[in-house]
């Protein structure tokens, strides 16, 4: 019988560690993976081959030949397949084995034996479906309000952090720290140090908002479940941003590994027509090098932080946003594990 590769059971603390499973996930900027080229990545712990077929479609598979277990990504393109650069074994991008150049017949041809994720782009980023089973159909995928407004003109920022994915995601759950840490950029100056928040509900997550201001710092922040897990937010931009609405930014974390995290912010303003193109001059010219700055200020404040750093805290009031996102978090990697390990 021909054999699949499939990871072992995973316990609640490596899915926690590593990322929930069930539900898509931003893997890599679309740019990364142009046709004819082959690209491997590491996303969720484990090593992945993507590859952009020669009709534009992308593929992402499990990086290892169904043969002897050679990485694919070092083999080569054939337009709607891959070519293990070891024995020639060729897999299609449903992970299928087309053909066995060595041994013509050869009863792996025709066989599914590769794993496969689905993908869709979005927004100028592939997300990948990473399910518990494989034959599992995905969830829908509803794409982040922004992200399919036409009346919203966005950038697309990527970056990699050398800290837990939970600590990006509780960062992106904690407004507070804007007025701190973020203080002296040109968006961030304004507003009180001291504030009250509460978590207002919605039908895919839930607000964590200050209630005593509103429109002058990163004063609120909503996390969305909608097949993947996103965080929407605005912050006021000075009248030197130009025209345009509140800065907003829609992002995502990925878990590359235990301690290392793609970052996904997408940067928009609701503008359209010549704001539009203002927007889109300015960001280049001038915004987008303070914004990287705010984001080196997080970066280096999360890189920091050991990585037991959430293992003896002392929260309050403001954390309840977090709270909130760690106890979803572990009941549901529980949940995965137990699936596993009856599986």
């Amino acid at each position: 019988m021909a054999r699949v590769y499939k990871p072992g059971a995973l316990s609640a603390d490596e899915i926690f560690a590593t990322g929930l499973r069930d539900q898509w996930h931003a893997v890599c900027p679309s740019s990364w993976v142009e046709r004819g080229a082959i690209r491997k990545l590491k996303r969720l712990g484990e090593d992945w081959v993507l590859y952009r077929q020669s009709d534009g479609t992308v593929r992402m598979l499990a990086d290892r030949c169904p043969h002897r277990g050679a990485p694919l990504s070092h083999g080569m393109h054939l337009g709607d397949r891959i070519a293990c650069k070891y024995h020639g074994v060729q897999v299609d991008g449903e992970g299928t084995v087309l053909s066995v150049p060595g041994m013509p017949g050869c009863n792996l041809e025709g066989k599914k034996l590769v794993r496969a994720l689905p993908v869709q782009e979005v927004g100028g980023a592939i997300l990948a479906w990473f399910g518990l089973d494989t034959e599992t159909e995905p969830t829908p995928l509803v794409v982040p309000d922004p992200l399919a407004d036409e009346g919203v003109s966005e950038f697309l920022c990527y970056t990699e952090w050398k800290a837990p994915w939970r600590f990006a995601v509780e960062n992106l759950l904690d407004p507070m720290h804007g007025a701190f840490l973020h203080h002296e950029s040109h968006s961030m100056f304004g507003g009180e140090q001291s504030a009250r928040f509460r978590i207002r509900e919605t039908d895919r997550g839930f607000f964590f908002e200050k209630t005593n201001q509103r429109g002058v710092n990163f004063d609120w922040v909503e996390f969305s479940r909608s097949g993947v897990d996103w965080v929407d937010l605005e912050i006021p931009y000075p009248a030197t941003a130009g025209p345009g609405g509140p800065f907003g930014i829609v992002g995502m974390a990925t878990p590359i590994d235990e301690g290392t995290t793609s970052i996904f912010f997408w940067r928009y303003r609701r503008v359209v027509g010549w704001e539009r193109d203002v927007w889109r001059f300015l960001y280049r010219t001038t915004l987008e090098e303070r914004h990287w700055a705010v984001l080196q200020q997080d970066r280096a404040m999360l890189e920091g932080m050991a990585p037991d750093a959430d293992q003896a805290e002392n929260l309050y009031q403001h954390d309840l946003g977090v709270i909130r996102l760690r106890r979803m978090y572990r009941a549901q990697a529980e949940e995965q594990a137990k699936a596993l390990a009856e599986a």
